[in-house]
């Protein structure tokens, strides 16, 4: 019978990725969210990322001894500042055997103890973990949410600043003036501001990316903001994907009238009955806003890190 090992791979093959898959989403069944995140899924499926290693954790455990995926991790090497970015998962027909403290070990060496592991849904086992391997607290994402079931009312009239308008976006056209602009509006988070022209198309090659859906706000032809909305079929929820504002358009209600007509396009257009958005916890005047807009904290995702 053979040990426990983990292989180390830059690009997974077809079938090992579906295998990753399967795992992610048997986990996410039993734990009520997946352990990767989008970004992360979008590794696996989509290969060649550079920056980015899969560790595949092999263990003894299926019939006659076969060894069997029963673990995962990644790790993202490609923010120039912060420490690489990882997240990693036991599958649940193969917990508390010591996989997850080995996949964070292993984790740990391949970034030279200089590491950064979300933690989605903040469980009490990946909080006990995390404090096994030595990392500490420093960052809450919350996930949260408010009912659509009453369609449009209770939703604020979107006010849009003089001289703005709004149109859907237009895949191919629009793509370049998006980005640089998601850049300026997220120059301080690394992980939205950086995102580039594979990333976009990544996601719009998604099955549920819908132009009808992303709202772009002109002020003349210069574009100053955006509300990229998203549809979960599997949860029957929409979700505040992502609001971007020009810092030389912030501070007249441009994000207010932004997030309201996402908001109006889920409960209208789509017909769905809540809707969902993830923010930082100690972005106080976001959660205010969004608090004052009928939404509640959920869940939440925390990051933890090795010290500095």
């Amino acid at each position: 019978m053979s040990a426990r090992r983990i292989d180390t791979q830059t690009e997974l093959p077809a079938d090992t990725a579906q295998a990753v898959l399967d795992l992610i989403a048997a986990a996410a069944k039993a734990d009520g969210q997946p352990a990767v995140s989008e970004q992360g899924r979008l590794h696996v499926r989509r290969p060649g990322r550079t920056g980015v290693r899969h560790l595949l954790l092999w263990a003894p455990e299926g019939e006659d001894g076969r060894d069997v995926l029963a673990g995962y991790g990644q790790i993202e090497d490609t923010d120039p500042v912060e420490a690489p970015a990882a997240e990693f998962l036991v599958h649940p027909g193969h917990r508390l055997r010591g996989h997850g403290r080995a996949l964070g070990d292993a984790l740990l060496g391949a970034s030279a103890h200089r590491l950064r592991v979300w933690a989605h849904g903040g469980h009490p086992a990946a909080r006990h973990l995390a404090v096994q391997l030595g990392l500490s607290l420093f960052r809450e994402l919350r996930q949260m949410r408010r009912a659509l079931d009453a369609g449009l009312d209770g939703l604020p009239e979107p006010v849009l600043p003089p001289g703005v308008t709004v149109r859907t976006f237009r895949p191919g056209e629009d793509d370049a003036a998006w980005l640089a602009l998601n850049a300026r509006a997220f120059a301080h988070h690394p992980e939205q501001g950086s995102l580039t022209q594979r990333d976009l198309d990544d996601r719009m090659s998604e099955p549920w990316f819908d132009p009808a859906g992303f709202f772009l706000a002109f002020r003349g032809a210069e574009l100053v903001g955006f509300h990229w909305t998203k549809v979960h079929s599997d949860l029957g929820l929409g979700e505040v994907y992502v609001v971007g504002v020009s810092p030389t358009a912030q501070g007249g209600g441009l994000g207010r009238a932004l997030t309201a007509i996402g908001l109006r396009h889920l409960a209208a257009d789509r017909g769905l009955p809540g809707v969902l958005l993830y923010v930082d916890a100690d972005n106080a005047p976001a959660v205010a806003v969004y608090e004052r807009l009928g939404f509640t904290t959920h869940e939440v995702d925390l990051m933890y890190r090795t010290e500095s």
